[in-house]
């Protein structure tokens, strides 16, 4: 028979610790020290997307 703690030993493995933040309240923010590149967000489109959505947005209020 399998105990209690055997049941949750597998839930109990795949937790994840929160990442190490910096600063207190509105203040908290990720500790960039503690980042690595596995965790964060990746920005490099972000320009081409932003050049994209401009030119639509150009593009509408000429052809009104």
């Amino acid at each position: 028979m399998c105990s209690d703690e055997d049941e949750l030993q597998p839930m109990l493995q795949a937790t994840v610790q929160p990442l190490a933040t910096v600063g207190q309240g509105c203040l908290s923010r990720y500790d960039p020290a503690a980042l690595n590149e596995q965790q964060g967000a990746d920005f490099s489109a972000a320009q081409q997307f932003c050049r994209q959505g401009l030119a639509q947005y150009q593009t509408e209020q000429t052809s009104k």
